[in-house]
């Protein structure tokens, strides 16, 4: 018998009362809309943006090689994430906007990943699974000029739908 601390299986669902992990049971919940959405930035040198910005990097279209490797992140969450349910996404957006040189002398390319969903479980995971495989693509393109490349701040920005309803990140 473990000694540690068990939290109640309604605070933490993805454990059961014995405190063993386990995929939650989700076949009793009602199939809504949900929409995630999630956040994150890659900064880097300037030099760094502006050869990704004019397409000159040497292993092609940076940003469009991220997008799909965001997509495709999006849609394998559940391969890489062991208590995620597969789902069948309706919708799956990648957005960068670039930012030029900001006070510490670095700039950045803000990644969004907006994933959908009509189903009985959210999809949250899957829109961080997205904007860190497309930053993680970006490093990967560019790392030969670039290898003090720093992800950060990756986050849900907003979630809709489900009984627990909205939640916007301040």
């Amino acid at each position: 018998m473990s000694t540690r601390n068990v939290p109640p299986a309604t605070a933490l669902t993805h454990f059961d009362a014995q405190g063993q992990a386990h995929m939650v049971d989700v076949a009793a919940k009602a199939a809504t809309h949900r929409i995630a959405v999630a956040g994150g930035r890659i900064t880097m040198r300037p030099e760094t943006l502006a050869l990704i910005e004019a397409g000159t990097a040497r292993k092609g279209d940076v940003l469009g090689v991220a997008r799909i490797a965001g997509i495709m992140a999006a849609k394998k969450t559940s391969e890489l994430i062991p208590l995620c349910h597969p789902l069948a996404l309706t919708r799956v957006a990648i957005d960068f906007e670039a930012n030029s040189v900001d006070a510490a002398g670095d700039s950045a390319i803000f990644c969004t990943a907006t994933v959908e969903t009509v189903g009985p479980t959210g999809v949250e995971m899957e829109a961080l699974s997205a904007v860190q495989v497309a930053l993680l693509t970006i490093y990967d393109m560019v790392k030969a000029v670039d290898r003090g490349m720093t992800m950060t701040d990756v986050r849900v920005l907003q979630k809709h739908g489900g009984k627990s309803g909205s939640f916007v990140n301040p």
